[in-house]
């Protein structure tokens, strides 16, 4: 029996890979200058967040999540909760490594609202651009991150700046989507009011949808972040200093110790952002 039957035939093959290739070397060297000066002004915003927050006095630092948790979520109870594990984080010897995976998840998170929330206006009101925009989500979200780490390491060398675009680049979904479907679920009645009393297309947008969209879009935000502070491991394989890289030293060394008070200090930071953004939902619920 022919091979070729059971086989896939070996003669058809169609080469992207050096395709692929071949084009982000072409960046590289075309564009090179703008690359540079692409990851010096990231970089310079990484550092300015991460100086900013090294201004701040730990014991301060505590205090003001004291402070805005007791303004987001109405308890004292839970802002020295939150406070005692922060306390933890500094025990562990962790502070500083604490703020420079803070810096680079709050650079991330700006750089992925800039572009979801106009996004996911956009394709709320346009069924062509909804249905262009959908599958390239599916396609960021479900791409394995390693891969589009590659050419970010290429055209930016390894370190910080790649590691807030491969985390942009994962982070940026779950805005768009939710900001979209909020705007989409608005009742259609609603819309008619506003419509009926004279008001443009922009006046209804945000006036109307986007603020009755809010509780949803606010979801997003939150998932936005809670999938940047997941990539901190991931963008520790490719430079990126602060508590991810910890962990990958604690891997690369079998040292289990090391690594688990690491992960503790993640989750501890994950579930403070994952509380605080979860309260702008629930008041805008209400």
């Amino acid at each position: 029996m022919n091979n070729g039957l059971l086989e896939f035939p070996t003669w058809i093959k169609l080469d992207l890979a050096t395709y692929i290739d071949d084009f982000v070397r072409y960046l590289n060297v075309n564009y090179g200058d703008f690359f540079y000066a692409l990851k010096a002004t990231l970089n310079g915003l990484i550092n300015l967040i991460y100086q900013s927050l090294n201004i701040i006095p730990w014991w301060l630092f505590i205090l003001i999540v004291i402070f805005v948790t007791k303004k987001l979520l109405g308890s004292y109870r839970k802002g020295f909760l939150y406070g005692a594990l922060l306390f933890c984080v500094g025990t562990f010897g962790y502070w500083d490594m604490m703020n420079e995976t803070l810096s680079i998840v709050i650079t991330s998170v700006i750089f992925s609202l800039l572009l979801g929330l106009p996004i996911g206006v956009g394709i709320s009101t346009s069924a062509g651009a909804n249905g262009f925009v959908r599958p390239v989500l599916d396609a960021m979200q479900t791409m394995p991150t390693f891969v589009y780490m590659i050419p970010a390491v290429m055209l930016l060398g390894p370190g910080k700046v790649p590691a807030v675009l491969a985390t942009v680049i994962y982070a940026v979904v779950p805005v768009i989507r939710l900001t979209s479907h909020g705007i989409q679920q608005v009742d259609k009645e609603v819309v008619e009011a506003a419509r009926a009393f004279g008001s443009s297309r922009w006046q209804i947008l945000a006036k109307v949808q986007i603020p009755q969209a809010l509780p949803t879009i606010m979801t997003g935000i939150n998932q936005t972040m809670m999938m940047a502070v997941a990539m901190v491991v991931t963008c520790a394989m490719i430079g990126a200093n602060g508590l991810g890289m910890e962990v990958l030293i604690a891997i690369n060394r079998t040292e289990s110790g090391r690594g688990i008070i690491a992960g503790i200090s993640i989750v501890i930071l994950a579930i403070i952002i994952d509380r605080l953004t979860q309260s702008f939902s629930a008041k805008g619920d209400k």
